[in-house]
């Protein structure tokens, strides 16, 4: 894009107020429709929700799975495993789910331009599927296999979800819902942890004889949700921009928007045919890793994404009952607390689509970046001295419900849909994929690092998630440009200069 294009679109922008929560009345009166409604209700039940309950729901009935593993590998293959060897197994039973995750994740790009948006929805389920006849049927064909192979398929559904999803929804919302529907996988992923804690509990199937409907119960959401598949559309963007099938693309316009919002469609119309003539149409890996101009853009959601699991908020969840008992509750009490904050996550997650249609991004994300670092430091600070001050127990435990109400403020919704908002339709597959892959990746090292760093730095271990939420609110403040209520064409050209943009 040559410098005149570029001032031109500069010059034609909106300007908006980065502390503004009002958009244009004509973006505002932007109604939902039914479809769209029920495009993000299945993708958030049937695709979310099921990411998030295959990572709650294999932490309660661990000892009884280790236990069948045990039992399996003596009775099939006349195997004694050593508790070093278990160890090792069981990780990788754990691992190979992030694994997938982030293969999935890095597939993503590729299956989403050339199968299409829907059609990745579509492909994660088959998978989620697969993986949970595998669940249910490994105890009674005594194989730990099936369960090891069950868990990498639910891991690439996964990561091709959080790759897929939040694109898929927000090429279909209008603009003024695109930050609306863009969080509602992070909700649904949210929703689903606590699900699959809930149901995995040893009063529902977290026992010995029921682990595995408890791992394969999610497949009921997903068959209910995708009952109604054949009606959903495809992405409009995606059909007028990628496959140049113009005619689809404005028929399944019409059926999102309804016959009465013609003016809008018309409009969407015209943003998508300037998109589709754009000078830059870069949509193969290397291409996008070797364009200058998309640097910026590729930094920040993966920073943003990889970045969401450095913050510490799964180390928090995956260790949480170890690091509430080390706070001076006992077993029981950590427990109940452990359940605690995850209803809190959930419940503050119910926030982020109101916060994403009346607020704007780099605000939000600025102010929940600043606010998780102090309390992660403060959480630091209170644990290591909790041995002098009785009441620094209380305190320590405040400091994590904060942290965690403060994090689904900014942190948690925004990395996973901001890639749609700074990327053009082209390129955009590839950020969400790398993004994603960041994600996945982040997420296995805290899960393979965080213990052993715990024993090794004690109470300082929380420290580095501090610096990382600091980082953060540096990134958001000098080079995330406010997205909220414009398109990607009038935000690439202001982060195209790499760190050399000047976004406000």
């Amino acid at each position: 894009m040559d410098e005149r294009s570029e001032s031109q679109i500069l010059y034609n922008s909106p300007k908006i107020d980065i502390m503004s929560t009002s958009v244009t009345p004509q973006i505002k009166k932007q109604p939902w429709g039914k479809l769209l409604t029920l495009v993000g209700c299945a993708a958030t039940f049937g695709s979310a929700v099921p990411v998030g309950y295959c990572i709650g729901s294999i932490n309660a009935p661990a000892s009884y799975m280790r236990a069948w593993c045990n039992e399996t590998l003596i009775s099939q293959y006349d195997f004694h495993i050593t508790p070093g060897g278990l160890n090792i197994l069981w990780s990788a039973i754990v691992s190979i789910f992030l694994v997938g995750g982030a293969i999935g994740s890095l597939g993503g790009a590729g299956a989403a331009d050339k199968f299409g948006r829907k059609g990745c929805f579509m492909i994660s389920g088959v998978l989620f599927v697969l993986g949970a006849v595998l669940f249910l049927f490994c105890r009674l064909a005594h194989s730990v296999e099936m369960l090891l192979i069950g868990r990498f398929l639910v891991g690439l559904a996964s990561g091709l979800t959080t790759a897929s999803v939040p694109m898929y929804l927000t090429e279909c919302a209008p603009l003024a819902l695109r930050g609306t529907l863009g969080v509602f996988c992070s909700v649904g992923v949210t929703g689903g942890v606590v699900v699959g804690q809930v149901f995995n509990l040893r009063d529902i199937f977290g026992t010995a004889e029921l682990w595995h409907y408890g791992l394969s119960f999610y497949v009921v959401l997903v068959i209910v949700c995708y009952l109604p598949s054949y009606y959903f559309p495809e992405s409009p963007k995606w059909l007028y921009c990628v496959k140049r099938d113009h005619e689809s693309a404005k028929r399944e316009l019409r059926r999102l928007r309804g016959s009465n919002q013609m003016a809008e469609i018309e409009r969407e119309i015209e943003d998508m045919e300037a998109e589709a003539n754009a000078k830059m149409q870069t949509s193969s890996f290397l291409a996008v890793l070797r364009n200058s101009s998309l640097a910026l853009p590729l930094i920040i959601v993966c920073a943003y994404q990889g970045g969401q699991q450095l913050t510490g908020i799964n180390a928090i969840f995956y260790y949480s009952v170890s690091i509430f008992e080390r706070a001076g509750l006992s077993t029981t009490d950590a427990e109940w607390a452990n359940l605690g904050a995850g209803c809190l996550n959930l419940m503050t997650s119910f926030l982020s689509p109101y916060l994403m249609a009346n607020y704007n991004r780099r605000p939000l994300m600025q102010f929940s970046c600043f606010l998780c670092a102090v309390f992660l430091l403060a959480f630091a600070f209170v644990l290591h001295f909790i041995d002098f001050f009785s009441w620094f127990a209380i305190a320590g435990i405040v400091c994590i419900f904060c942290y965690i109400f403060f994090y689904q403020l900014g942190v948690g919704p925004i990395p996973y849909f901001i890639g749609s908002e700074i990327f053009e339709v082209a390129p955009r597959p590839i950020g969400m994929a790398m993004g994603s892959l960041s994600s996945w990746s982040c997420n296995f090292i805290i899960g393979m690092t965080f213990p052993s760093l715990q024993n090794a730095w004690g109470a300082f271990v929380f420290i580095p998630f501090a610096v990382t939420c600091f980082l953060m609110f540096l990134l958001t403040r000098f080079y995330l440009p406010e997205t909220r209520g414009r398109d990607p064409r009038e935000v690439a050209p202001l982060i195209s200069k790499g760190f050399r943009s000047k976004v406000r």
